[in-house]
């Protein structure tokens, strides 16, 4: 009973990882020669953006989702997002 036990606590062990979900960092650049995207939202107007900068903690602006790798999928989030005030 031991043996299984021991055997069962070594394979959950070193399959675990392999199911943990990735997390992507945010405030990295992109790679160089690469732009991005982002909707930024005012923080005392709550009008919303596009943006080819991400905006800068502690800042007016914060941004709303994640980086788009073009303008068009950008301004799309921009229409589909509830959050900013037209």
């Amino acid at each position: 009973m031991t043996k299984v036990l021991l055997a069962t606590v070594a394979v959950i062990a070193f399959t675990a990882p392999s199911f943990a979900q990735q997390d992507k960092t945010t405030g990295q650049a992109p790679p160089s020669g690469a732009s991005s995207f982002y909707v930024a939202q005012d923080t005392a107007t709550m009008k919303c953006h596009v943006v080819n900068a991400q905006p800068a903690a502690g800042g007016n602006m914060k941004a709303i989702g994640t980086a788009h790798p073009t303008q068009a999928s950008a301004q799309a989030a921009l229409m589909a997002d509830k959050t900013c005030k037209e």
